[in-house]
């Protein structure tokens, strides 16, 4: 008893070393732990943050294309060529304006690639979300109160913009597809990806055969009044 009370005593600092190095050893793993823990629940808030403002942008770009549509129906029915103009000028303002907000949350992809002379935002390829916007801009552009593509077709036509818009917006969002939520629009080699870019693709070519002597940019000309 002697003989280990004396081991004890002659290794008493040692051992009281190695104690407080487990504890501090313990300390760390279980801080560590929970600095994982914490880091993880405000990713998971932020992400969730994100999608709650691209869905609130989402129903205002859903409104905006709604309303366009249901005005290109009723462009005859405008009381005259200044409230035409002046209701055409609101929605073409709403739409870019919201175009360059999406911008926050549907970045172009490929920058490099395309537009090395432009500010870094605007470098790249839109995504199919923001040419359902861009190419509604354009056939309400060209849009006049009489002549042109029948009010019905260009009804239809921004309809089949806004059901992209939709679709994206949906497959932006929904959990079962966590993976493309975090890449966002990093994947390059997405199906889904390559079959929404196939189907802005050809909204462009239908509108540019409906607007043959429009000229394609990131805008047009401001709306003059008559």
């Amino acid at each position: 008893m002697g003989t280990v009370l004396d081991w004890v005593q002659t290794y008493k600092e040692m051992i009281v070393g190695i104690g407080s190095a487990a504890v501090a050893f313990i300390s760390a793993l279980s801080a560590r732990g929970e600095t994982r823990r914490q880091r993880k629940l405000q990713t998971e808030s932020l992400r969730q943050s994100i999608d709650a403002a691209s869905l609130e942008w989402g129903n205002a770009a859903i409104e905006a294309l709604a309303r366009s549509a249901m005005f290109a129906r009723t462009r005859n029915m405008q009381a005259n060529d200044g409230a035409f103009f002046a209701n055409k000028a609101n929605l073409l303002i709403a739409i870019s304006s919201l175009v360059d907000r999406g911008r926050m949350f549907f970045p172009n992809y490929n920058p490099q690639t395309k537009g090395a002379e432009k500010e870094g935002a605007y470098r790249g390829h839109r995504p199919p979300i923001l040419d359902a916007l861009m190419w509604t801009y354009h056939e309400l552009e060209s849009l006049a109160r009489e002549g042109g593509p029948s009010s019905e077709d260009s009804g239809a036509f921004i309809d089949e913009c806004r059901r992209l818009l939709v679709s994206e917006l949906q497959a932006h969002l929904d959990p079962r597809r966590k993976n493309e939520v975090v890449e966002r629009y990093e994947d390059q080699e997405s199906g889904d990806r390559r079959d929404a870019i196939g189907k802005s693709d050809a909204l462009k070519q239908k509108l540019v055969a409906r607007r043959p002597d429009f000229k394609f940019g990131e805008y047009a000309q401001p709306v003059s009044q008559p």
